[in-house]
């Protein structure tokens, strides 16, 4: 009785805790495509980048690292125990890490042209989709509602694919990274939606 009391707590704790988090990566998303649609939509991949763009550009995976570790203690994975918690680690590790590899990266290429940063993005995009759908996957027994974040990350592989087939071309430009950032924050959205609903049900 004491052991499924403290569970339901932690599951509670752990929803009401990707809630918030989900909430403020939506406002994230929201005021970087905003940025992006009035300061650098018009940069297009042989331009270089401006001191705007850059910045919008390096903070973007930086905070996506940095989410992922909020996430990560949000979870509760940090403290818990098992395989399949020690799984979890070591998936939301490679993220954090591929999160701090794509900054670097991308600091790198916004001293070339968008076409590069687009690259890097598209690269970026691409894994951390597919890390975020083995995340969901695996979370979806113990917290539930994950299906948006598991159709957000297969959304975010196709999309990485396609900006770093793309980012050769002369007419793609950072626009096309805005509204992959706004249907992300779609997904977060939904999320906290679905978390929201499942607690009020109790399942």
């Amino acid at each position: 009785m004491t052991q499924t009391t403290i569970t339901s707590t932690t599951t509670t704790t752990t929803s009401s805790g990707l809630r918030s988090l989900y909430l403020i990566r939506v406002v994230f998303s929201l005021i970087w495509v905003a940025l992006v649609h009035t300061t650098s939509a018009s940069l297009v991949s042989k331009d270089e980048p401006t001191v705007i763009a850059a910045v919008l550009l390096v903070i973007y995976p930086l905070w996506d690292g940095i989410a992922t570790l909020l996430e990560r203690r949000m979870a509760g994975t940090d403290s818990g125990s098992g395989s399949g918690t020690g799984s979890t680690n070591r998936v939301s590790t490679a993220n954090m890490a591929l999160g701090l590899a794509a900054t670097i990266g991308m600091i790198i290429a916004v001293f070339s042209t968008i076409g590069t940063a687009l690259l890097v993005f598209g690269i970026w995009a691409l894994l951390s989709g597919a890390i975020q759908l083995v995340v969901a996957i695996r979370r979806r027994r113990t917290v539930g509602a994950q299906w948006p974040m598991i159709i957000s990350g297969g959304l975010s592989v196709l999309a990485g694919a396609s900006f770093a087939a793309m980012s050769a071309s002369a007419t793609s430009g950072l626009s096309t990274l805005a509204g992959y950032s706004a249907f992300g924050a779609f997904w977060f959205l939904v999320s906290v939606i679905a978390l929201s609903i499942r607690g009020r049900s109790g399942h």
